[in-house]
């Protein structure tokens, strides 16, 4: 019996689907049968899109053999990452003028800097369940706050003795891996 009932369901869903594409296509959603007008905005990105491969194609990518711009990043992140690192603290007045504060370690980290995502993707509840429609929402640090956005400013690891203590400052900041010299 149970041989028999496995073919049938097969029959039975491709018959369906077979039924929609073939009676209504439009209503299914597969293909329409009128073509929609071109928007202006898509006219204009095909355009400079075709424009920018001709000019691609005339010009060419730079050679870039030595990857210099890389390399120096690169050497910018094993420098943030190192905790030896000693740097020169700095507030940068309004008349553009450096007033020490402290001998630290590494570069100021910016004070909105996230360790999670600051969003999270959720199901939008206010959609049709079977729309599978999505939105973002902020997500909690793990402290269980919420970030502000636009924040201005700068945790500074000032050296204090033998320990690290972390300055928060909303001055403009400059940290340097060399002293500066105050006018």
């Amino acid at each position: 019996m149970r041989k028999f009932i496995l073919p049938i369901i097969v029959a039975t869903i491709v018959g369906v689907f077979a039924f929609i594409l073939v009676s209504s296509p439009a209503e299914a959603g597969f293909f329409s049968s009128t073509p929609k007008p071109a928007t202006s905005d898509a006219q204009m990105s095909k355009s400079v899109e075709m424009q920018n491969k001709q000019i691609d194609a005339m010009v060419g990518y730079p050679s870039l053999p030595n990857g210099f711009e890389k390399r120096q990043v690169r050497l910018v992140y094993e420098l943030r990452d190192n905790p030896e690192y000693r740097t020169w603290s700095y507030i940068v007045t309004l008349d553009g003028n450096f007033v020490f504060i402290c001998n630290s370690v590494g570069y100021g980290i910016n004070a909105s800097i996230q360790f999670s995502n600051p969003e999270k993707v959720v199901r939008n509840d206010n959609a049709s369940r079977t729309s599978g429609t999505f939105a973002t929402m902020p997500q909690a640090e793990p402290n269980g706050l919420y970030m502000p956005e636009g924040l201005a400013a700068t945790y500074v690891m000032c050296v204090d003795g033998e320990e690290l203590k972390p300055v928060y400052i909303e001055s403009d900041v400059l940290v340097s891996p060399f002293e500066m010299k105050l006018q």
